[in-house]
């Protein structure tokens, strides 16, 4: 079965119910939830050639018997689209989803081997490209790993095209054809936007060196730690990637995300700026850091510039960063700010 939220299709006929609600009850309140549309479909359901890799947790079924393949889409009806889909790489987060569907873009998740990393490229020293290598290879299932062997019925890149395909024949609400190609054979890439955090946001910008792409959005992230394939040829220009972190996170500490962002080229773009000492629009950088007050706690300053329940919130429980967020996913890719030098180490920046 084909599960929708708003939308739930049985045998070709769509009921409309509430979000918020259950799916047995056809009635609608007058909130944005309860119009917009919210798919649940698993990749199995969509392409039966998809198959199981255990060695490296990329599984179809758990092992309590639950579908691990899920994948989401979201719509937003009443907001004027941008025609633009963000593509997600991580777990499916309903609260950046009702952001990112809020300004008017589409929002995908695809189930993906994500679950390699601590599997392998586990020598020391580790190989300069290997966990690049590793990433691309799940992004597209082209054979660029020797660690790995992963199809591409599994990699993202198809799975994205089929979910979009499938939606878009099961007429879903939200004209999803809008981003398939001219002969339907393949997305067209430079309407997507590819997010992630953390791993997440490793592979969206390693998929973006490979594949033209309207932006990326990289929350805590990226890192390979000292991995090369940062300042490979990018495909995607350097002016659309966005990035934003926390400076208590150990892969800011550690200088990792710095020398990921000069190695990208962003620093081309704009300082590196706090956001809770400037507005939008943070001298059209891409560069973004937080320095909210996390405790000490690295782990939550981790997740924290993500909405969710690690994220900076007011008195009345309001998320602060909600400019942010609008910012990293719709600020014109083409407003750019000054560049300032390059400097590989990183251990000397200061937030401007």
């Amino acid at each position: 079965m084909l599960c929708f939220r708003t939308v739930t299709l049985i045998a070709l006929t769509l009921l409309f119910v509430p979000a918020s609600g259950r799916a047995d009850t056809p009635k609608k309140s007058k909130s944005n939830a309860s119009q917009r549309f919210e798919a649940v479909v698993r990749a199995s359901k969509i392409d039966p050639r998809v198959k199981a890799y255990p060695a490296i947790n990329f599984l179809i079924e758990k092992p309590n018997g639950k579908p691990a393949d899920e994948q989401q889409a979201w719509f937003d009806p009443t907001v004027e689209s941008r025609g633009q889909l963000v593509i997600w790489l991580m777990a499916h987060k309903p609260e950046l989803f009702e952001r990112v569907t809020s300004y008017g873009l589409h929002a995908m998740r695809v189930h993906y081997a994500n679950g390699w990393f601590g599997k392998l490229c586990q020598s020391n020293p580790v190989g300069p490209t290997c966990r690049g290598d590793v990433r691309i290879e799940a992004a597209t299932g082209i054979d660029y790993s020797d660690e790995v062997a992963i199809a591409k019925p599994d990699s993202i890149a198809v799975r994205a095209y089929l979910f979009v395909k499938y939606l878009d024949e099961h007429d879903a609400p939200g004209d999803w054809g809008q981003f398939l190609n001219s002969d339907r054979s393949d997305l067209n890439w430079e309407k997507v936007i590819l997010a992630g955090s953390s791993h997440g946001s490793t592979t969206s910008a390693r998929f973006a060196k490979h594949q033209k792409v309207a932006r990326v959005v990289a929350l805590c992230g990226p890192r390979d730690q000292h991995q090369t394939w940062q300042s490979l040829p990018s495909a995607t220009p350097a002016n659309r990637y966005f990035a934003f972190s926390h400076v208590e996170d150990s892969g800011w500490e550690a200088d990792h995300y710095c020398r990921s962002w000069e190695m990208l080229g962003l620093n081309e773009f704009g300082p590196i700026v706090n956001v809770e000492e400037s507005k939008p629009p943070y001298q059209n950088t891409r560069r973004l850091i937080t320095d909210f007050d996390v405790q000490g706690n690295a782990k939550r300053a981790h997740s924290s510039v993500q909405p969710g329940g690690s994220a900076y919130k007011d008195e009345q429980g309001r998320y602060v960063h909600e400019p942010v967020w609008r910012y990293l996913f719709t600020h014109p890719v083409d407003a750019v700010g000054e560049p300032v030098e390059r400097d590989p180490g990183c251990d000397h920046v200061q937030a401007q």
